[in-house]
């Protein structure tokens, strides 16, 4: 089944969902397709069925407020359609989507891609063992079940997120056995010359981070300037080894350890489109290149979100709702001076929600073990490659990702490198002494989710890929 619509919005995150209701209210034709089963994104998830319950105060405010902006998404009357994958979008602006078992194509005048960010790949020694797994995955378990480690768990990593969890798992009776902070010394040095706009823009983010940080260092032991970490365990994890930047080294046993070194946006689809893509040196990731609108090198594809650089909710919404502006007045309903009109208050709201940002992406840019692991690690963990491989590439040429991937399978898996993408790039440039950003990533091919046979063969033939 084939069918058209002013705009296609792929993720009902805040982005999404903020940028589908000012579309819907200057009359486009707006249909919003989500992998999830209800509206709220990976920051809001679940929400409407937590907001009345008791978890949505331990979940924080900053979770709560999603709740009115999932109602202004409910009484908008946007076509949403939940549990829906997007696994390939061509240029033209087609879509080809996968929902209960069947496949189907939609046509869009314009596309907006709201697909949000993902957390960043940590490979260490040991981090494929059964036991280990993010901090963002355990969150998700929260949000969704409720449910916290039954037993004490380590907490590994860098940046708002960790601190975030950990505060989030003692309110709901959980247990840490402890935190090994893997930000490096001098980062808040580095740090303090974005220290005063952060103040002005959004004192409150900074001291809410604080008053984390406060309580984490009363109750839970923790170890500052982890430099190396690796996980132990024949068939599970076992214990953790940790050594510090001056040389402390331990081994301590473990169940659980929740990792987290920071996020970056998710790309494969503008990757896909052929959207150009520009370095971010801050927050060390690439990200679509794109207007004051969030419009993409690609005629009427646009970004908002964390997929257009890392800024959380807040900013999110603000980009969701930017975009919309100008989509709309790309199609005639708006004029351009009162999409101008309508922009200049969100823009000066946007200033101040991303006003944190220099100074976190400084404070929390990860250590280097994150960027090059050792040899023996696992760097595509649906290959099993290791980094070794990796490098003995280098040894016969100057190879770039996509010859790693011929050579070796890394990428190839079902994650199509969202796991070893980035690794892969930092341990070629650094053996090739290159930048990053002159590697490149993987090129992305179709499906960018897995879709079966049956389902391909459900698509007329008018629906079918060249």
């Amino acid at each position: 089944m084939s069918r058209r619509v002013d705009l296609l919005i792929v993720g009902a995150g805040p982005a999404g969902m903020s940028a589908a209701v000012v579309a819907k209210r200057h009359g486009l034709d707006v249909l919003v397709v989500d992998e999830q089963p209800s509206p709220g994104g990976q920051i809001w998830r679940n929400i409407e069925t937590v907001a009345a319950t008791a978890r949505a105060d331990l979940l924080g405010k900053a979770y709560a407020e999603g709740a009115a902006v999932v109602r202004q998404f409910r009484a908008s009357g946007v076509d949403y359609e939940p549990g829906t994958q997007v696994w390939y979008v061509e240029a033209g602006a087609r879509a080809f989507l996968r929902r209960g078992g069947s496949a189907s194509s939609v046509a869009a005048d314009r596309v907006l891609l709201a697909t949000g960010a993902q957390e960043r790949p940590v490979p260490f020694p040991g981090w494929t063992l059964p036991g280990v797994m993010t901090v963002g995955a355990a969150q998700i378990v929260l949000k969704s079940s409720g449910q916290v480690p039954d037993k004490p768990v380590w907490i590994a990593g860098s940046g708002p997120l960790p601190l975030l969890y950990a505060v989030q798992l003692l309110q709901a009776g959980g247990q840490i056995a402890g935190f090994l902070d893997t930000t490096p010394p001098g980062r808040a040095v580095a740090a303090m010359v974005a220290l005063p706009a952060a103040l002005f823009g959004a004192p409150g983010d900074l001291l809410k981070g604080l008053g984390w940080i406060i309580r984490l260092r009363r109750q839970v032991p923790c170890v500052r300037h982890v430099a190396e970490i690796e996980a132990i365990g024949e068939h599970g994890l076992e214990s953790i080894r940790y050594v510090t930047t001056d040389g402390r080294a331990a081994t301590v046993p473990a169940d659980l350890l929740l990792v987290h070194e920071g996020l970056v946006p998710t790309i494969h689809p503008t990757l896909a489109l052929g959207c150009r893509h520009v370095w971010n040196s801050e927050q060390d990731s690439f990200a679509p290149e794109l207007d004051g609108w969030g419009e993409t090198s690609e005629r009427h594809v646009f970004v908002a979100g964390d997929g257009a650089g890392i800024g959380g909710a807040r900013a999110a919404c603000l980009r969701g709702e930017l975009a919309a502006l100008r989509i709309t007045a790309s199609t005639g309903r708006l004029s351009e001076v009162a999409a101008e009109a309508f922009a200049k208050p969100i823009r000066s709201r946007l200033a101040d929600a991303l006003s944190p940002r220099a100074f976190l992406d400084r404070y929390y840019r990860p250590r280097p073990a994150v960027f090059v692991p050792p040899d023996h690690t696992i760097a595509c963990r649906c290959e099993e490659v290791r980094v070794a491989t990796i490098r003995e590439q280098v040894s016969a040429s100057r190879p770039g990702p996509n010859q790693v991937k011929a050579f070796t399978r890394a990428g190839m898996g079902p994650c199509q490198g969202r796991q070893c993408g980035y690794t892969v790039a930092h341990v070629l440039a650094a053996a090739e002494g290159r930048a990053v950003p002159d590697l490149g990533l993987y090129r992305v091919r179709p499906p960018l989710k897995p879709v079966t046979l049956g389902e391909l063969a459900a698509l007329d033939m008018m629906d079918s890929v060249p």
